[in-house]
């Protein structure tokens, strides 16, 4: 896929005109949000990710990055009534030292939490990067995963997105103040070719 089909470049945003992006910024725009509704609170500060079902509901991300806030908030985003319920959706995961097979199985649930990630990204004018989270193995060919995660992105973006997802990013083009810029032109400025 050329630049001119959908990706860019790093720093097309001057870094003056948009808002810091701090985590501690969407756990309290994500209780603002969603608290009422679902009872789920966003927490940073885990040494590792995990969904947590209880009296809240926590999304826990890692310590206080701002991206694996995102990209957490993405899977409770694809997770439905029942898995919200179980802890961390009752996925399969695999540690980081996936071998070839395995990282193929996660890459293939991970396209529709990485193209929601990749909607919040755009909607908050962050830098979007496709993640293969996997150092100490086989990671697999980053490139034709961004192409996978492109093309879902494209494929939401014409069939229409999710309630949840679509509210989220709704509050974060308003509280980053882009609300006037359509999603589809933020993708193309947030969206990183692999290189």
């Amino acid at each position: 896929m050329s630049e001119t089909q959908g990706w860019s470049k790093a720093a097309t945003i001057p870094q003056s005109t948009t808002k810091v992006h701090r985590s501690a910024d969407l756990e309290v725009l994500f209780r603002a949000t969603f608290f009422h509704d679902y009872a789920t609170v966003l927490v940073g500060g885990a040494l590792e990710p995990v969904y947590l079902p209880g009296s809240p509901h926590r999304i826990c991300y890692t310590q206080d990055y701002f991206r694996s806030a995102l990209h957490e908030i993405a899977h409770w985003c694809v997770a439905g009534d029942a898995r919200r319920q179980l802890e961390d959706y009752g996925y399969w995961y695999a540690p980081d030292g996936r071998n070839a097979e395995q990282q193929a199985q996660f890459a293939s649930v991970e396209v529709l939490p990485q193209a929601f990630e990749a909607l919040f990204c755009a909607a908050c004018g962050h830098d979007f990067r496709v993640s293969l989270d996997n150092l100490n193995g086989d990671g697999g060919d980053e490139r034709v995963f961004a192409e996978q995660v492109w093309a879902r992105v494209e494929a939401l973006l014409k069939q229409g997105v999710p309630e949840r997802v679509e509210r989220w990013c709704d509050a974060l083009a308003g509280f980053y103040d882009r609300q006037d810029l359509p999603l589809s032109d933020a993708l193309r400025q947030t969206f990183l070719l692999p290189l």
